[in-house]
C-alpha cells in the first residue's frame, strides 16, 4: 500500500478524508491502494503514528472485515524488538482500522537503491535486528510468510520488520480469501515450493536471502522470471560472495534446501548478536556485550543511516485537490499494511473469468451474435496473410456466441444468473451418455494440462451433470488447507475449460444439448456434506477476459503468472524474455528522457497464465521511474516489441506452445497492487 512521495514524506489529505480517527488527528496521508488508506496521525501529545483505514467496500464483506480482525489480533500477539508496535484498533467499526507507531525511512529496497549495500556495523546490526523481530514473531506463534526488502524499513533506531496482513498463526488457525498471494517469488522456501509448507524455517529462509541482498545488493538466487528463480531456489546454490566470513555462514545455514538443517530464527539472531558485539568491541576496544539488554544498545551503537524529517509532521493539516505522484514509502510501516497484499477476486456475474462482459472475442475482437468465433491460444484467424494449416489444436474455435441463430436450443437458461444449490451439487451424477463422456474428458484433460504447467496436476478434478440445474460441475479435493492461490488457479482453470468446452458442444448441437452453465467447487474432506463454490457462470457469455472488446489482463491473471511454472519450454522462454526485456530497457535508458537504466536491475519479472494462454511482464517502481504516461508508453513499447518476438519464435517453432497474449503491468514504489497499462495479442 503506497502513494507516490519522497521517503517519510507525509502527502496533502484529499478531500472527504477525516479530521480524526479514534483518538488521532489526522493530518495528511502516508500512502493508499486498492484496500484502504493510511493516514499520517498524531496523539494528543504528538506521537506519530500510522493509521489504516479499510475501504468501505472492503469493510463491507464479511470474509474481508474477519480477515482483518484477524490481523488486529496477530499484530496485538506480536511484541518485540525492531518491530512496529500496534497501538490501538477498531475492526467493528463501520470504518474498520487500526494504527501504529510511526516508523520514519525508506525499504531496504530504496535504500540499497539510493545508498548500495549495508556494510560493517550497520550491516550486522541490521542481521541482528532482523532476526530478533523474526524470533519474537516466532515466540507468539505466528508466521511472518512475506519476509522481503519491501518489509523492512531502516528507520534512524534500526530495522523495523512489517507486514502481517498475510502472517498465520502457526496453530494454523487463520482467515484469508482466494486469490490472496502468500509470498513473494526469490523470497519464497524450497519447502514453499514443493509442498506448500509455510512454516518458521520458511522466515529464515527468507531471513537469509534477506541478509545476503543487504549485504552485497544482489538477490542471492538471481533475477528474472519467476519460474527460473524458483528452479535456482530449488536446485541451485546461493550467490553469497561478499558477505563478511562469519556472516555467511549463519546465512547460508539459513539457506539451506532441508528446512530441517536451518537453525531457529532465536538461534540466528544470537549469532549474529555475538558477532556485532565483536564489531563494536574492534570499534571501541571495550568488553564483548552479550547480554540482551546491551545487544539493544549495540543495535543502536552500530546502526548508521540517514535521519529523515518532514516539516509537514509540524504544520497543520491541509487539503489539496491536486493530485499527487510518485513512489512509496512508510505507509508499509503500518503492521500487516496492505502491502505485498493481492486480492484476486473472482469476476462478476458468478465468478466467471471476464471483466466488463465479455462479449467479444478476444482474438478477433468481433461483437458476440455474429458468426465469428475465437481463437482459444489467442492467435487471430489472419496472421500476415499465411494461413495455418487446419489441424493445429492452437486454432480450435470458441464461439463467442455459440447459440446465434439457434431456434430452439435446447439450453433454456441462459441469463440465468442464480447460483446452483447445494441440492444440485449433491444431486448431481456422472457422465450417462457418450457426448457427455466426452465433454467431461475434455474439461479433465484441459484442467490438467493447466495445472500441470505450475505443478498443480494432484488437484484432480471429478466432473458431473446436473440436469435440473443444466450445469455441469467441476470439483476438487478433498483435499484440506490448500494454500488460497492455488484453490483460485483450479477455480480459474475449471472455469475456462468448463467454457469452452460447452460453448463448442452448444454450437455444434444447440438442439439438443442442454447444459451451458458450468460451477466449480472445492471439498475439504469426503466427509463434508457440501463443497464450497469458487465459481460459477454460463458459456454463452464468453470465455475470456474482455474489456471494450479487446482482451485484458488483470489481477487474477498475474496471480497464477507469479506461480513458478514447472514447464521447461516455460522456464526456458521465460528466462530468455526477461533477460532480453531487461536489457532493451536498459538500453532505451540509456538513450535519455530523464530514465536510470540502473532501475531494470532484478525489478523486472515474466510469468505465464496457462488459463488465459498469457505472458504477463510486470515491474517494481521502487525509483518512480514510470509514474509518467510517456516513461509507461516506453516501458510497454519495450516489452511488447521484445517479448512478441520470443513468444512469436517459440509458437512457430513449438507447435504445442500457445502463449502470444501479453500483459504489462508497473507495481509503484512498494505496493501490492498491479496497475496495468496494456495487453494485447502479438499475433494481431
Amino acid at each position: 500500500m503506497s502513494t507516490p512521495g519522497a521517503a517519510g514524506r507525509v502527502q496533502p489529505a484529499q478531500p472527504g478524508d477525516p479530521a480524526r480517527i479514534g483518538p488521532y488527528r489526522i493530518i495528511g496521508r502516508l500512502g493508499s491502494g486498492g484496500m484502504g488508506t493510511v493516514h499520517a496521525g498524531l496523539t494528543a501529545d504528538g506521537l506519530r503514528v500510522a493509521v489504516k483505514v479499510i475501504h468501505p467496500a472492503q469493510a463491507e464483506d464479511p470474509e474481508f472485515r474477519a480477515r482483518f480482525r484477524r490481523e488486529v489480533q496477530l499484530s496485538a500477539r506480536v511484541q518485540g524488538p525492531c518491530l512496529v508496535p500496534l497501538l490501538a484498533a477498531d475492526p467493528e467499526a463501520a470504518a474498520p482500522w487500526l494504527a501504529t507507531a510511526y516508523a520514519p525511512g525508506p525499504t531496504l529496497n530504496r535504500h540499497l537503491a539510493e545508498h548500495g549495500p549495508l556494510t560493517g556495523g550497520t550491516l550486522y546490526a541490521f542481521a541482528t535486528g532482523t532476526a530478533q523481530a523474526l524470533a519474537a514473531i516466532h515466540e507468539a506463534g505466528v508466521v511472518h510468510r512475506d519476509v522481503k526488502p519491501q518489509n523492512v524499513i531502516l528507520t534512524p533506531a534500526g530495522p523495523r520488520v512489517l507486514d502481517f496482513g498475510i502472517a498465520h498463526a502457526a496453530d494454523g488457525t487463520s482467515v484469508t480469501r482466494t486469490g490472496v498471494l502468500t509470498g513473494t517469488p526469490g523470497w519464497i522456501s524450497p519447502e514453499y515450493y514443493r509442498h506448500g509448507t509455510a512454516g518458521s524455517p520458511g522466515d529464515l529462509f527468507a531471513w537469509g536471502a534477506l541478509v545476503a541482498y543487504a549485504a552485497t545488493g544482489r538477490l542471492p538466487f538471481g533475477a528474472g522470471a519467476p519460474d527460473a528463480v524458483a528452479f535456482r531456489v530449488l536446485s541451485g546454490e546461493p550467490d553469497l560472495d561478499g558477505l563478511p566470513p562469519e556472516l555467511r555462514e549463519i546465512v547460508a545455514t539459513a539457506l539451506a534446501k532441508d528446512p530441517a538443517d536451518r537453525m531457529s530464527a532465536a538461534a540466528a539472531g544470537e549469532r549474529c548478536a555475538r558477532l556485532l558485539a565483536a564489531q563494536a568491541t574492534q570499534i571501541t576496544g571495550g568488553e564483548p556485550a552479550d547480554e540482551p539488554t546491551r545487544v539493544a544498545e549495540a543495535v543502536m551503537a552500530q546502526w548508521e543511516v540517514p535521519t529523515l524529517d518532514d516539516p509537514r509532521w509540524h504544520a497543520p493539516a491541509r487539503s489539496s485537490r491536486r493530485r499527487t505522484v510518485a513512489v512509496v514509502l512508510v505507509a508499509a510501516a503500518v503492521a500487516g499494511g496492505l502491502v505485498g497484499t493481492v486480492v484476486a477476486l473472482p469476476g462478476t456475474g458468478g465468478g466467471h473469468p471476464r471483466a466488463g462482459g465479455g462479449a467479444t472475442d478476444p482474438a478477433t475482437a468481433s461483437p458476440a451474435g455474429q458468426a465469428s468465433a475465437t481463437v482459444r491460444s489467442g492467435a487471430s484467424a489472419a496472421t500476415g496473410g499465411t494461413t495455418e494449416p487446419a489441424a493445429d489444436p492452437r486454432r480450435a474455435l470458441v464461439p463467442s456466441d455459440p447459440l446465434a441463430g439457434a431456434a430452439h436450443p435446447a439450453f433454456t437458461r441462459a441469463g440465468d444468473e442464480t447460483q446452483p444449490t447445494d441440492a444440485e451439487w449433491r444431486s448431481s451424477t456422472v457422465a450417462a451418455t457418450a457426448a457427455e463422456t466426452d465433454v467431461a474428458e475434455s474439461v479433465q484433460d484441459g484442467m490438467k494440462a493447466m495445472l500441470a504447467t505450475k505443478n498443480l496436476a494432484f488437484m484432480e478434478p471429478t466432473v458431473t451433470f446436473s440436469k435440473s440445474a443444466q450445469t455441469l460441475v467441476v470439483t476438487g479435493g478433498p483435499i484440506s488447507q490448500l494454500p488460497e492461490e492455488q484453490q483460485e488457479v483450479f477455480r480459474r482453470s475449471g472455469e475456462m475449460a468448463a467454457c469452452t468446452t460447452l460453448a463448442r458442444r452448444l454450437a455444434n448441437d444447440p438442439t439438443a444439448w442442454s447444459y451451458g452453465r458450468y460451477a466449480v467447487y472445492w471439498k475439504d474432506s469426503d466427509t463434508d456434506p457440501q463443497a464450497d463454490i469458487l465459481g460459477f457462470g454460463e458459456a454463452t457469455d464468453g470465455c475470456y477476459t474482455m474489456t471494450a472488446g479487446q482482451w485484458q489482463g488483470d489481477e487474477s491473471g498475474i496471480a497464477t503468472a507469479e506461480i513458478p511454472s514447472s514447464d521447461k519450454a516455460e522456464i526456458r522462454v521465460a528466462d530468455a524474455t526477461d533477460k532480453a526485456i531487461t536489457a532493451a530497457w536498459k538500453a532505451r535508458a540509456a538513450e535519455g528522457g530523464g530514465l536510470d537504466s540502473s532501475a531494470a536491475d532484478n525489478r523486472i519479472s515474466l510469468g505465464f497464465d496457462p488459463v488465459e494462454k498469457a505472458a504477463y511482464v510486470w515491474i517494481y517502481d521502487d525509483n518512480a521511474q514510470l509514474v509518467g504516461r510517456a516513461q509507461r508508453a516506453g516501458f510497454q513499447d519495450v516489452v511488447t516489441r521484445t517479448a512478441c518476438r520470443k513468444l512469436l519464435a517459440e509458437y512457430g517453432a513449438d507447435r504445442t506452445w500457445q502463449y502470444t497474449r501479453w500483459s504489462v503491468a508497473v507495481f509503484e514504489g512498494n505496493s501490492g497492487v498491479p496497475e496495468f497499462t496494456g495487453s494485447g495479442d502479438c499475433m494481431r
